[in-house]
Protein backbone atom coordinates (compact mmCIF):
# COMPACT_ATOMS: atom_id res chain seq x y z
CA UNK A 1 0.00 0.00 0.00
CA UNK A 2 1.54 3.63 -0.91
CA UNK A 3 2.55 5.54 1.90
CA UNK A 4 0.76 8.56 2.11
CA UNK A 5 3.55 10.84 3.42
CA UNK A 6 5.40 9.92 0.52
CA UNK A 7 4.66 11.42 -2.67
CA UNK A 8 4.66 8.53 -5.96
CA UNK A 9 7.68 9.04 -7.92
CA UNK A 10 7.17 11.07 -10.91
CA UNK A 11 7.04 9.05 -14.42
CA UNK A 12 7.57 10.11 -17.68
CA UNK A 13 4.82 11.57 -19.45
CA UNK A 14 2.74 12.62 -16.10
CA UNK A 15 1.54 15.65 -16.61
CA UNK A 16 2.61 18.52 -14.23
CA UNK A 17 0.87 22.31 -13.38
CA UNK A 18 3.12 25.28 -12.81
CA UNK A 19 3.26 27.14 -10.48
CA UNK A 20 3.32 30.93 -13.02
CA UNK A 21 5.88 32.47 -10.64
CA UNK A 22 8.26 29.92 -10.93
CA UNK A 23 7.79 29.30 -14.77
CA UNK A 24 8.97 33.07 -15.02
CA UNK A 25 11.59 33.03 -13.30
CA UNK A 26 12.93 29.93 -15.44
CA UNK A 27 12.11 31.75 -18.68
CA UNK A 28 14.14 34.83 -17.45
CA UNK A 29 17.15 32.53 -17.47
CA UNK A 30 16.76 31.35 -20.85
CA UNK A 31 16.71 34.41 -23.17
CA UNK A 32 16.67 31.55 -26.19
CA UNK A 33 13.07 31.59 -25.23
CA UNK A 34 12.18 34.71 -25.63
CA UNK A 35 9.53 35.90 -28.37
CA UNK A 36 8.25 32.27 -28.74
CA UNK A 37 4.98 32.13 -29.22
CA UNK A 38 2.26 30.29 -26.75
CA UNK A 39 5.48 30.02 -24.36
CA UNK A 40 5.34 33.40 -21.80
CA UNK A 41 1.85 32.81 -20.88
CA UNK A 42 2.05 29.16 -20.54
CA UNK A 43 1.23 28.70 -17.30
CA UNK A 44 -1.04 31.69 -16.89
CA UNK A 45 -3.21 30.00 -19.38
CA UNK A 46 -3.40 26.49 -16.79
CA UNK A 47 -1.76 24.67 -19.29
CA UNK A 48 0.42 22.01 -18.03
CA UNK A 49 3.70 20.54 -19.08
CA UNK A 50 4.73 16.75 -19.27
CA UNK A 51 7.81 15.15 -17.52
CA UNK A 52 10.28 14.39 -19.95
CA UNK A 53 13.19 12.37 -19.90
CA UNK A 54 16.19 13.83 -18.33
CA UNK A 55 19.29 14.63 -20.36
CA UNK A 56 23.25 13.96 -20.05
CA UNK A 57 24.61 16.68 -17.58
CA UNK A 58 21.20 18.13 -16.30
CA UNK A 59 20.92 19.17 -12.60
CA UNK A 60 19.65 16.17 -10.76
CA UNK A 61 17.92 18.18 -8.05
CA UNK A 62 15.72 20.03 -11.17
CA UNK A 63 12.19 18.29 -12.59
CA UNK A 64 12.91 18.29 -16.50
CA UNK A 65 9.81 19.30 -18.01
CA UNK A 66 8.62 19.98 -21.49
CA UNK A 67 5.97 21.20 -23.82
CA UNK A 68 5.72 20.71 -27.72
CA UNK A 69 4.60 24.06 -29.42
CA UNK A 70 1.68 23.20 -32.66
CA UNK A 71 2.86 22.45 -35.57
CA UNK A 72 1.78 25.85 -37.11
CA UNK A 73 4.13 27.73 -34.81
CA UNK A 74 7.19 25.22 -35.88
CA UNK A 75 6.37 22.21 -34.02
CA UNK A 76 9.43 23.14 -31.69
CA UNK A 77 9.94 20.87 -28.42
CA UNK A 78 10.45 23.31 -25.45
CA UNK A 79 12.90 21.60 -22.95
CA UNK A 80 13.62 23.44 -19.41
CA UNK A 81 14.28 22.50 -15.54
CA UNK A 82 12.04 23.11 -12.80
CA UNK A 83 12.60 23.23 -8.70
CA UNK A 84 10.62 20.57 -7.37
CA UNK A 85 8.34 23.53 -5.71
CA UNK A 86 7.46 24.53 -8.84
CA UNK A 87 5.50 21.70 -10.32
CA UNK A 88 1.93 19.77 -9.12
CA UNK A 89 0.61 16.36 -10.34
CA UNK A 90 -1.95 16.63 -12.62
CA UNK A 91 -4.43 13.24 -13.56
CA UNK A 92 -3.09 11.64 -16.77
CA UNK A 93 -5.91 11.96 -19.49
CA UNK A 94 -7.21 8.98 -20.38
CA UNK A 95 -8.33 7.96 -24.25
CA UNK A 96 -12.18 8.27 -23.24
CA UNK A 97 -11.99 11.75 -22.11
CA UNK A 98 -9.99 13.02 -25.05
CA UNK A 99 -11.96 11.18 -27.48
CA UNK A 100 -14.06 14.27 -28.69
CA UNK A 101 -10.96 16.42 -29.61
CA UNK A 102 -10.38 13.62 -32.24
CA UNK A 103 -11.02 14.08 -36.06
CA UNK A 104 -14.08 12.07 -36.97
CA UNK A 105 -12.48 9.88 -38.73
CA UNK A 106 -10.65 8.50 -36.26
CA UNK A 107 -13.70 7.91 -34.09
CA UNK A 108 -14.51 4.19 -34.74
CA UNK A 109 -10.72 3.39 -34.41
CA UNK A 110 -10.53 5.55 -30.85
CA UNK A 111 -14.06 3.16 -30.01
CA UNK A 112 -12.58 0.13 -30.67
CA UNK A 113 -9.20 0.84 -28.46
CA UNK A 114 -11.02 2.12 -25.66
CA UNK A 115 -13.19 -1.26 -25.48
CA UNK A 116 -9.75 -3.59 -26.05
CA UNK A 117 -8.46 -1.39 -23.00
CA UNK A 118 -11.66 -2.43 -21.08
CA UNK A 119 -11.04 -6.00 -21.92
CA UNK A 120 -7.63 -6.18 -20.84
CA UNK A 121 -8.49 -4.00 -17.84
CA UNK A 122 -6.05 -1.26 -19.02
CA UNK A 123 -7.03 2.04 -19.37
CA UNK A 124 -5.01 3.75 -22.03
CA UNK A 125 -3.96 7.38 -21.70
CA UNK A 126 -3.28 9.49 -24.78
CA UNK A 127 0.12 11.83 -25.37
CA UNK A 128 1.47 13.34 -28.41
CA UNK A 129 -0.90 15.31 -30.52
CA UNK A 130 -4.31 14.47 -29.02
CA UNK A 131 -3.30 15.20 -25.63
CA UNK A 132 -2.13 18.96 -26.62
CA UNK A 133 -4.96 19.51 -28.76
CA UNK A 134 -6.87 18.38 -25.91
CA UNK A 135 -5.59 20.48 -23.05
CA UNK A 136 -5.19 24.15 -25.27
CA UNK A 137 -7.33 24.16 -27.50
CA UNK A 138 -4.62 24.80 -30.26
CA UNK A 139 -4.08 23.07 -33.67
CA UNK A 140 -1.65 20.04 -33.09
CA UNK A 141 -3.53 17.06 -35.23
CA UNK A 142 -3.31 17.45 -39.13
CA UNK A 143 -4.50 14.29 -41.43
CA UNK A 144 -0.78 12.80 -41.05
CA UNK A 145 -0.53 12.78 -37.44
CA UNK A 146 -0.50 9.92 -35.41
CA UNK A 147 -2.53 8.70 -32.30
CA UNK A 148 0.39 8.27 -29.48
CA UNK A 149 -1.25 5.74 -26.42
CA UNK A 150 0.15 4.48 -23.38
CA UNK A 151 -1.10 1.69 -22.05
CA UNK A 152 0.10 0.99 -18.55
CA UNK A 153 0.01 -2.68 -17.63
CA UNK A 154 -0.06 -3.92 -13.59
CA UNK A 155 1.96 -7.14 -14.45
CA UNK A 156 2.55 -9.40 -17.65
CA UNK A 157 2.33 -8.37 -21.14
CA UNK A 158 -0.45 -10.10 -22.38
CA UNK A 159 0.22 -11.05 -26.48
CA UNK A 160 -3.49 -10.84 -27.49
CA UNK A 161 -3.32 -6.90 -26.56
CA UNK A 162 -0.58 -6.49 -28.75
CA UNK A 163 -2.65 -8.69 -31.16
CA UNK A 164 -5.40 -6.78 -31.35
CA UNK A 165 -3.40 -3.56 -31.24
CA UNK A 166 -1.91 -4.39 -34.53
CA UNK A 167 -4.96 -5.64 -35.85
CA UNK A 168 -6.73 -2.58 -35.12
CA UNK A 169 -4.24 -0.27 -36.69
CA UNK A 170 -4.45 -2.49 -40.15
CA UNK A 171 -7.84 -0.84 -40.46
CA UNK A 172 -7.04 2.94 -39.26
CA UNK A 173 -6.82 6.05 -40.72
CA UNK A 174 -3.88 6.87 -38.75
CA UNK A 175 -0.70 5.39 -37.18
CA UNK A 176 -1.27 3.82 -33.48
CA UNK A 177 1.99 4.67 -31.87
CA UNK A 178 3.07 4.71 -28.31
CA UNK A 179 3.93 2.43 -25.50
CA UNK A 180 3.54 -0.17 -23.15
CA UNK A 181 4.18 0.99 -19.55
CA UNK A 182 5.92 -1.33 -16.76
CA UNK A 183 4.65 -0.99 -13.50
CA UNK A 184 8.23 0.30 -12.82
CA UNK A 185 7.59 3.52 -15.19
CA UNK A 186 9.77 1.84 -18.01
CA UNK A 187 8.31 2.32 -21.33
CA UNK A 188 8.66 0.06 -24.38
CA UNK A 189 7.18 0.24 -28.03
CA UNK A 190 4.52 -1.27 -28.16
CA UNK A 191 5.17 -2.18 -31.81
CA UNK A 192 8.61 -3.37 -31.32
CA UNK A 193 7.48 -5.43 -28.54
CA UNK A 194 5.27 -6.89 -30.68
CA UNK A 195 7.87 -8.13 -32.94
CA UNK A 196 9.84 -9.22 -30.46
CA UNK A 197 10.57 -12.97 -29.41
CA UNK A 198 10.72 -13.55 -25.67
CA UNK A 199 14.59 -13.67 -25.70
CA UNK A 200 15.16 -10.45 -28.23
CA UNK A 201 16.21 -7.01 -27.12
CA UNK A 202 14.07 -4.09 -26.81
CA UNK A 203 14.84 -0.69 -26.02
CA UNK A 204 13.24 0.79 -22.83
CA UNK A 205 13.00 4.05 -21.81
CA UNK A 206 12.78 5.56 -18.12
CA UNK A 207 12.69 9.00 -16.56
CA UNK A 208 16.44 8.97 -16.08
CA UNK A 209 17.67 7.27 -19.39
CA UNK A 210 17.70 4.22 -22.03
CA UNK A 211 18.32 0.69 -21.27
CA UNK A 212 18.17 -2.29 -23.17
CA UNK A 213 17.29 -5.84 -21.93
CA UNK A 214 15.42 -9.11 -23.21
CA UNK A 215 11.41 -8.70 -23.69
CA UNK A 216 11.08 -11.46 -21.32
CA UNK A 217 12.56 -9.61 -18.44
CA UNK A 218 9.63 -7.16 -18.82
CA UNK A 219 7.12 -9.81 -18.36
CA UNK A 220 6.56 -10.74 -21.81
CA UNK A 221 6.03 -14.50 -22.99
CA UNK A 222 5.15 -13.93 -26.39
CA UNK A 223 2.19 -15.93 -25.48
CA UNK A 224 -1.56 -15.08 -24.54
CA UNK A 225 -1.33 -14.55 -20.81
Amino acid sequence: MPDPLRPEPRRRHDLLDLEPDAWAAALAARPDLAGVPRVADWAQRGWPVILRRRNPGEAAGAVPVGLPLPPAEGKRRIGLGLPAAAVRPRPPVALAQASGTAPEAWRPTLAALDALGRRHGVAPRVFGGLLWQHLTGLAYLSDTSDLDLLWPVAGAIDRRLLDALAAIEQAAPMRLDGEIVLPDGRGVNWRELHAASPDDTVLTKHRDGLALCAARALGYAGEAA
